[in-house]
């Protein structure tokens, strides 16, 4: 579907826990819809009624496509849709395709790269990535898309090279709810405000030469010695765990990172990048449409 393609696109994100559709056409979203109905809750078999029930008129529109990324495509979604191998750019994603229904409704694969170690692995983040270049005009970038597993990314020449994950947000949820931490921790709300001094402070600790296990342990401490209130220590333990992330990166002077997630967590890292004397840029959750339409537009 070549740009400027009068096809109407239903672009669909489907995650675990949520799932959002967008009608793209003539290049623009002229309608967003959403549902709590991720993956984990849609009974064996059901996933085409609950697409169904979301957009059934987006979907009847004459000639629309319909791209789905997110755990849709994994193998507790509505078909296991390969990894596409790295390195890959927009038309090896769109190579890869899951077809549901020939020319019509299609699967995003997602991205494997492999490590000394072991390798890794991104289902979803791989269209936003697509969507951010889209929209910066960039063909290279170091980005991260932080979130439950912080993804950092480096894409050369319009192509995803290589990728780490890092399990951030989940050892903070683990940590704030089933440790010794938890006593003195307040509760994580969406409207808790960040305490921006104690995070960019822990981040710099956590920069330098230490132990984050050792670190973590402060958090406990300096609520026992009543030196911090505790949301600064919320904060604080944030700012370790995100410092942690960025002291496995090796930034250049004057490079400049592309985050790619929600307001809350972009502010997080921008703070946590600025310790480090690094720009950044933001994009939020139009870079998944955009990311969509680029795929859709190497497909005949």
């Amino acid at each position: 579907m070549k740009p400027g393609h009068a096809r109407p696109l239903v672009a669909v994100d489907w995650g675990t826990t949520s799932l959002r559709a967008a009608l793209v056409q003539d290049g623009q979203v002229v309608a967003e819809r959403d549902s709590p109905q991720g993956i984990l809750a849609v009974p064996a078999g059901g996933f085409p009624q609950v697409l169904q029930a979301l957009c059934s008129d987006w979907l009847a529109l004459p000639q629309a496509l319909c791209l789905i990324s997110g755990m849709a495509g994994s193998a507790q979604g509505w078909a296991l849709a390969p990894y596409c191998p790295c390195p890959a750019g927009f038309a090896n994603i769109a190579r890869h395709l899951h077809w549901l229904e020939p020319g019509r409704m299609a699967l995003v694969p997602g991205l494997s790269c492999e490590h000394a170690h072991a390798p890794d692995v991104m289902r979803g983040e791989e269209v936003q990535i697509m969507g951010a270049l889209a929209l910066s005009g960039r063909r290279s970038a170091r980005m991260v898309l932080p979130g439950t597993h912080s993804k950092w990314v480096q894409v050369e020449d319009a192509q995803v090279r290589s990728f780490q994950t890092f399990m951030t947000g989940e050892v903070f949820a683990a940590l704030r709810s089933h440790t010794i931490l938890a006593r003195t921790l307040p509760e994580v709300t969406a409207s808790a405000e960040l305490d921006a001094t104690a995070f960019s402070q822990a981040v710099a600790q956590s920069l330098q030469a230490g132990n984050l296990l050792h670190q973590v342990f402060g958090t406990r401490t300096l609520a026992l010695m009543n030196r911090a209130s505790p949301q600064a220590l919320l904060s604080h333990l944030s700012g370790l765990l995100i410092g942690e992330e960025l002291r496995a990166q090796a930034f250049e002077k004057g490079e400049e990172v592309l985050i790619i997630g929600s307001p809350a967590l972009q502010q997080r890292y921008q703070l946590a990048l600025a310790v480090c004397q690094v720009q950044s840029q933001c994009w939020g959750a139009q870079a998944t449409w955009h990311g969509l339409q680029a795929i859709a537009a190497t497909l005949p």
